[in-house]
């Protein structure tokens, strides 16, 4: 068999982790380069040390996807969201269509499942999360988050929903299986509609006038007519009757 394989199916024993999901050249050269750096002749060799050196482990562990987000950022704003936005529209809806619009790492489309969890049957339900970056998906697809980003969950959600791994939190496969990822570019790409809440934080500020006018408009019409768009905490529409929109509460709108 295939050293490489036969690490695949090691890690999995280990930690659940199966490496088979993620795209295979891009995860076995990463995997690669950290065996060479650390001067084993192989996988075998490589596998044999992380269990027993802890900071072999926890470095393969961050190695496999770069936290640039956290989760619950800005958890007032999400306070908000718990106990202003959503009561409403989940008395007006018996399911919500919810689109985390930038999605990085995944922590906040994850933090979105684990919040709608308060009002829903995880069952029922799914949060679309896209991205431009595909590579930043894949990370988030691993769902492996160091101590840092999770500081403003709350707790429960901590206990509930993610196990232990070295110094490091995976989440549960249950939270993972509520999100589905897709690339979207947001300067070209067509929006989803019908979404009760929608989320774009924090990205804005990236783009010129001319492009979040755009955007903006696009949001818009992304939302049902009791929709909401969230927005980041630097990211507050100047003008939003411009785009037909109004604001509720301060970084969420809804439709004029």
């Amino acid at each position: 068999m295939d050293k490489y394989e036969e690490f695949k199916k090691n890690v999995y024993k280990l930690i659940k982790l199966d490496l088979s999901s993620y795209k295979e050249k891009q995860m076995k050269r990463r995997i690669t380069s950290l065996v060479t750096r650390n001067n084993y002749k192989d996988f075998d060799d490589y596998f044999l040390a992380l269990k027993k050196d802890e900071k072999l482990f926890n470095q393969f562990l961050n190695y496999l996807t770069i936290n640039v987000s956290e989760f619950y950022r800005n958890e007032n704003q999400w306070d908000i969201l718990e106990k202003n936005i959503l009561p409403d529209l989940v008395k007006n809806n018996k399911k919500l269509k919810i689109w985390s619009s930038a999605c990085s790492t995944g922590e906040e489309p994850y933090s979105l499942v684990m919040l709608m969890t308060r009002f829903y049957k995880l069952e029922d339900i799914t949060v679309y999360a896209t991205d431009i970056d595909v590579e930043i998906m894949e990370k988030a697809k691993i769902g492996i988050y160091n101590e840092k980003s999770i500081k403003s969950l709350p707790k429960e959600f901590v206990i509930k929903y993610f196990e232990k791994l070295g110094s490091n939190y995976k989440i549960k496969d249950e939270i993972k299986d509520r999100v589905k990822f897709s690339r979207i570019n947001l300067l070209e790409d067509k929006f989803l509609t019908n979404c009760h809440l929608v989320t774009c934080r924090n990205v804005m500020i990236y783009f010129t006038g001319q492009a979040k006018d755009i955007m903006y408009h696009k949001f818009r019409e992304s939302l049902t007519n009791d929709g909401v768009f969230f927005v980041g905490s630097t990211e507050q529409i100047i003008k939003p009757n411009e785009y037909k929109l109004k604001p509720i509460k301060t970084f969420f709108y809804t439709r004029a």
